[in-house]
């Protein structure tokens, strides 16, 4: 039986997590230990704030979307009731660019939307 010698997998092994662990504060960036633990953690938080991002997206177009409704005299509630009655499919991403950019456009869709609202008895 020969003798495998594992130095340089070992090694690749190593410099690749010393790789990702680059910039990081004191010896988190060339102790392989400590390396180790701080690239696994980061990749948690990595894994777990893609999620995160996208709620806090959706979020900031629904506020924007009810800040520039509000203007017109509409809740955010009321406005998306109306869109989906008038049968407008745009997403909240399309919407909130629109009251930011396209203030003319936006006035339009929140006339529709009204219009497709029930009277009030």
């Amino acid at each position: 039986m020969s003798r495998i010698k594992r130095g340089t997998t070992t090694r690749a092994k190593h410099s690749r997590i010393l790789k990702q662990a680059k910039g990081y504060y004191g010896r988190r960036k060339n102790t392989i230990r400590i390396a180790k633990q701080a690239v696994e953690k980061a990749g948690q938080y990595a894994y777990r704030d893609r999620k995160v991002k996208k709620r806090s997206f959706r979020a900031l177009w629904i506020q924007r979307i009810n800040a520039a409704v509000r203007a017109e005299g509409l809740t955010y509630s009321q406005f998306m009731h109306g869109v989906k009655l008038a049968g407008i499919e745009l997403d909240r991403k399309v919407m909130a660019d629109l009251a930011m950019n396209e203030g003319g456009v936006f006035t339009a869709i929140i006339a529709q939307a009204k219009a497709a609202l029930p009277k009030a008895a």
